[in-house]
């Protein structure tokens, strides 16, 4: 049995786009389990030879932040919907193609991407 409700494991992927970094407190705040939180997060350093690379707050950008990637949140929420998410997914499609990619699983009834 889900420790998360569908429902909501369906509204947190609904909120990922691939590209966010998502801060500890706004995870929290979205009742992600903290042991989710503390197997995800990590800390990421802005790379500034392209925009998409960079990491922007709301204080502008950064050259480290901890969180945790809404792509790898994607990937946990999809495995406990019973989707497995094969390893090599994310080097095949990128992080946002694969967080679509899941979101079309779920709503298909998938059980592999």
């Amino acid at each position: 049995m889900n420790a998360v409700p569908r429902h909501r494991l369906l509204s947190l992927l609904a909120e990922c786009t691939g590209d966010d970094i998502w801060s500890i407190e706004h995870c929290r705040a979205r009742r992600i389990p903290e042991h989710w939180i503390q197997q995800l997060s990590d800390a990421y350093e802005s790379g500034f030879q392209s925009d998409h690379q960079t990491i922007y707050t709301e204080a502008g950008v950064t050259n480290q932040y901890h969180g945790v990637r809404d792509v790898d949140l994607a990937i946990r929420l999809a495995e406990s919907m019973g989707i497995h998410v094969d390893t090599n997914a994310l080097a095949r499609l990128g992080r946002a193609r694969l967080v679509q990619a899941i979101k079309d699983a779920v709503m298909n009834g998938d059980e592999e991407l």
